[in-house]
């Protein structure tokens, strides 16, 4: 009996080095293998939820969805942006410059030729292109986050070939400034409808005078 409790031990480090990534977990810190780098992403959420700033996040990204082009393509294995694309971003940050309590995030896609560990490096170096680009555009890089990469594993087109289609980022509304004077107030609505309050508001407040015809009249 001594002798068969004895080898478990041995059994059990056997199976662990069978899988790299069970073994990386056995000897390092607890929990390493379970977080995946999301830790406290629901409590945040729950958060926004509560506070109503999750709602404002959807109708701000609904908003730029539909009055901006938020997505760019690339050309094969490549992380260059075109003139076309160039154009694009320059939309995008003329939107953006108008809302300086929001947040905006760029997500990286690639088609499905090459590995999927290389293509994740190729889509995140495409995310940090549009927000170097952006950046030059008078954004702060505070603002802006370049730090999702999908890969291969969203595509727009399935096809194992060449896609342009599929090789793109996309930027998406993300959140507020938590740290600015408006949003400190809870005054995200302001933010969603300021454009929209603005144009409904009269084009002139200037009283036009009576004709000096009408006032001999009178």
């Amino acid at each position: 009996m001594k002798r068969t409790l004895s080898m478990l031990p041995i059994l059990a480090l056997a199976g662990c080095a069978a899988d790299p990534q069970v073994r990386g977990s056995y000897f390092s810190e607890a929990g390493a293998l379970v977080d995946g780098g999301n830790f406290g992403g629901a409590t945040m959420q729950n958060t926004q939820v509560m506070n109503g700033e999750r709602g404002y996040v959807y109708d701000l990204s609904n908003r730029f969805a539909s009055e901006v082009p938020s997505t760019v393509n690339f050309g094969f294995n490549s992380d260059q942006l075109d003139a076309v694309a160039r154009d694009t971003l320059r939309v995008q940050a003329a939107w953006i410059r108008q809302f300086p309590e929001v947040r905006f995030k760029v997500y990286g896609h690639t088609d499905k030729v090459g590995s999927p560990g290389y293509n994740k490096t190729l889509g995140l170096r495409r995310a940090r292109a549009v927000v170097g680009y952006l950046a030059t555009q008078g954004i702060s890089t505070a603002r802006l986050e370049a730090v999702v990469s999908f890969g291969e594993t969203q595509p727009l087109i399935v096809t194992q070939g060449r896609e342009r289609r599929n090789r793109r980022t996309v930027t998406e509304v993300s959140g507020f400034v938590s740290s600015h004077p408006i949003i400190m107030d809870g005054k995200y609505a302001q933010v969603i409808y300021r454009e929209y309050i603005a144009s409904a508001k009269p084009a002139s407040e200037i009283k036009m005078a009576k004709s000096s015809a009408t006032l001999t009249e009178e």
